[in-house]
């Protein structure tokens, strides 16, 4: 049976009825976990893009859906392990601590929460663009040593709210 591709030029095209609201378990497991070690996809569904080099609003697809990529891991100097989240116009800044991803009672990876600023650190602007960044714990990769991180992106915009925040996001969508 050949796969169908749902990904045209970096943007999700999905039949009319069809969602895709993967939890953060199946995130890491299914679809990270496995492009990791190029394992088959359960779909291609995710395309790879340069997220960190972008700013938010020029990454493909609509401003008003929730946006999932494939990206590279950006250190911020040669010998370091620093990530480089800085874009044309602002930066992206993490917020509280990484949440462990636990199946089965045994963590298979992490999720970071950051929140776009423009301009400058650390005097830049706060918006309401939100990235989570899942990325695999250290454990998965006792037997496999990897070149590259590959970090999975879910990127999305908070239409102002007043009581709308990114921890009542959170807690809605969990």
């Amino acid at each position: 049976m050949e796969k169908v591709n749902f990904v045209k030029n970096g943007v999700l095209r999905l039949p009319p009825g069809f969602r895709f609201r993967p939890t953060d378990e199946e995130l890491v497991v299914q679809y990270l976990k496995r492009k990791v070690f190029s394992f088959p996809l359960p779909a291609s569904i995710i395309p790879e893009v340069e997220v960190y080099k972008s700013d938010p609003w020029d990454l493909p697809g609509d401003m008003e859906q929730e946006k999932y990529f494939f990206s590279t891991k950006e250190v911020k100097y040669p010998n370091g392990n620093r990530s480089n989240r800085a874009t044309n116009s602002g930066y992206w800044k993490a917020t509280g601590i990484d949440k462990q991803i636990v199946l089965r009672g045994q963590q298979v990876g992490l999720k970071k929460t950051l929140v776009f600023y423009r301009g400058k650190s650390p005097h830049g602007c706060r918006t309401n663009w939100i990235m989570h960044e899942y990325r695999l714990s250290n454990l998965e990769f006792n037997d496999h040593p990897i070149q590259v991180e590959l970090i999975l992106n879910l990127i999305f915009f908070i239409l102002a709210s007043k009581e709308f925040t990114i921890e009542t996001y959170e807690v809605r969508n969990s």
